[in-house]
């Protein structure tokens, strides 16, 4: 047996395949898209998310609210940083964290509200 894949050769399949290629991710596309779901797979990061859905918070409240060292919750809003997942702003000596944007806070409830539903 040919160790190859074998397409359909159907005439649906034909159809089906045009009106599908303009979905395919491109990789670059692909990967950032993994990256920004291996963010949110991570309970700690989660957790974070889930706070500043709420409000904007500096690294201090944050360390307060989930009962974690300082350098740990910098170095998990460095990664989220990073994926442009949350944004800083500096006031003062104070460095205050929240979402990049809207589609973050509605992926996180989207998520939310899937686990909540079981």
């Amino acid at each position: 047996m040919d160790s190859e894949a074998i397409a359909c050769n159907t005439e649906h399949s034909k159809t089906a395949l045009a009106r599908l290629e303009q979905f395919v991710l491109d990789p670059d596309v692909a990967e950032r898209t993994a990256s920004l779901f291996r963010a949110f797979a991570d309970p700690t990061r989660t957790r974070i998310i889930a706070l500043l859905v709420r409000a904007e918070l500096c690294v201090g409240d944050l360390h307060k609210l989930l009962g974690m060292s300082q350098p740990a919750v910098s170095h998990q809003l460095r990664i989220l940083r990073d994926l442009r997942i949350v944004r800083a702003r500096k006031e003062g000596r104070h460095v205050y964290y929240t979402l990049d944007d809207a589609h973050i806070r509605d992926l996180f409830n989207q998520g939310l509200a899937h686990v909540r539903h079981s």
